[in-house]
């Protein structure tokens, strides 16, 4: 009986599970620089439109739209030609003081105006941290197209969050996801942070 339950549990909540798949194979790529990495976050991503929706996650939900154009524009940047028609890795980057401050005030524009749009304009129940963690993916998925390292720091603070939002609005694939993703931002920025480290000896 139990197993049956759980069988039409995930047959219930396939296009959350998929999108959990999908985004784990998503964020294991990323750390391991993998192009494909941002075929299965489109996937994902186009997943997820549906299961926020149905939670009245909103702002979380438009921003998997901004999700699949960034994967469309990070699978192109990542795949660049040099002037010989030949693949070239992107380098890993840093941010700097100047670099940081604007995408702090970036980041907090977003934040007000997403969240009265959300308090205004939608009945989401939980609008502040919705848009906080709205914000910060818009910031965190552009520095990783441009393979800058702290983005893995921001995504550590945006997963940790969203696992206790997803436990509240009852999304417990999702508390899984996220709660692996945690962890794997943790190990991705100190991958990166050894590979730049070994790119920049003297």
């Amino acid at each position: 009986m139990e197993t049956e339950t759980i069988i039409n549990w995930f047959v219930e909540n396939w296009i959350e599970n998929v999108g959990v798949a999908t985004g784990l194979a998503y964020i294991i790529l990323s750390v391991r620089q993998n192009i494909w990495c941002w075929f299965f976050g489109i996937i994902s991503s186009g997943l997820y439109l549906f299961v926020f929706f149905d939670s009245k996650i909103y702002a979380d939900m438009l921003l998997q739209l901004y999700y699949v154009a960034m994967g469309l524009y990070g699978w192109i940047h990542w795949a660049r030609l040099d002037s010989h028609t030949s693949k070239k890795d992107l380098p890993i980057t840093r941010l700097s003081a100047r670099y940081t401050l604007n995408l702090v005030i970036i980041n907090f524009v977003l934040f007000i105006v997403i969240a009265q749009l959300l308090i205004h304009f939608t009945d989401s129940p939980v609008p502040w941290i919705d848009a906080f963690t709205t914000s910060l993916s818009f910031i965190a998925t552009w520095m990783l197209a441009r393979k800058i390292l702290e983005h893995w720091l921001v995504w550590i603070i945006v997963d940790s969050i969203s696992v206790g939002l997803y436990f509240y609005r009852g999304l417990y694939s999702s508390i899984i996801l996220f709660a692996v993703l945690t962890i794997l931002a943790i190990v991705g920025f100190y991958q990166w942070k050894r590979q730049w480290n070994k790119t920049h000896l003297f």
